[in-house]
């Protein structure tokens, strides 16, 4: 079956796959256009594949949607700024939000048009032509405060924050803000793993050590130098950024806020 360049301009419009490819594509199919777009596809899924086996998705975005936060990853931010990236970030995000999506493997098995979300992402890897992902996603039954926050004016939101609450949203959206600035990973010092103090309680205690300190003080400075560390990485126990001297938990306290828990999502960090 012989075909034109015509042909060969609409498949490539079609699966955004490159001229000549199309062309030996068309060849090999005899000049059968339906073949030729499932042979694209199917080749296009391997050059996936063995992209996605090679490289890192680091950079990407994060977007949200009433109660709902993810993170879509690429390899580039120049495929983070393309609009069919956003568009499908925020669309997924949508789903997530209806379907009150709150794991990965949940999020892609859910409907986005006429195909699924996983799908919809594994056609947009194959498309633009880098390894795509999905990263992350909370849903909080709510209220909710959100806050993105973008690295650059010209590249959309790479670090968001979700925070569940009761009471004030402007407070809890401060709470959202402090988060994401200092980089809280609990909402607790209860919530913080075991093993995770063990191991810095053991590091602290040989730092001490070898500081030269009273064997018989090391306990106590130890203690000390563990609340610290809670300080860095619990959000409740960090200093406010809005109010020097006065912990997050003071903050919110004296504006009748409880935090519930929060999400924080960061790509290309």
């Amino acid at each position: 079956m012989a075909f034109t360049a015509a042909d060969v301009k609409k498949l490539r419009e079609l699966t955004s796959a490159g001229m000549m490819d199309c062309k030996k594509a068309l060849d090999e199919t005899d000049g059968d256009f339906d073949k030729a777009v499932e042979l694209l596809r199917v080749k296009g899924t391997a050059k996936a594949a063995a992209r996605a086996a090679e490289r890192e998705a680091s950079a990407g975005l994060v977007a949200a949607a009433g109660n709902a936060l993810i993170s879509l990853k690429a390899e580039t931010d120049f495929v983070a700024k393309n609009e069919a990236f956003i568009n499908a970030a925020q669309a997924i995000a949508e789903v997530a939000d209806a379907t009150k999506a709150t794991d990965i493997e949940s999020l892609r098995a859910a409907a986005l048009g006429d195909t699924t979300v996983g799908e919809t992402v594994d056609e947009l890897a194959r498309t633009i032509g880098e390894k795509i992902e999905l990263g992350e996603v909370a849903y909080f039954e709510g209220p909710v405060a959100v806050y993105l926050h973008k690295k650059a004016s010209d590249l959309p939101p790479t670090l968001g924050v979700i925070v569940e609450f009761e009471g004030d949203e402007s407070a809890a959206r401060q709470a959202a803000q402090q988060a994401a600035a200092l980089k809280a990973q609990f909402l607790t010092s209860d919530e913080v793993p075991a093993d995770v103090v063990a191991a810095e309680k053991d590091v602290l205690t040989k730092k001490t050590l070898e500081e030269g300190k009273p064997e018989a003080a090391v306990a106590k400075i130890v203690e000390g130098r563990i609340n610290a560390f809670f300080k860095e990485i619990v959000l409740l126990d960090q200093e406010s950024v809005f109010e020097a001297k006065k912990s997050v938990k003071q903050v919110l306290d004296a504006a009748n806020t409880t935090v519930k828990r929060f999400a924080r999502f960061e790509v290309g960090a």
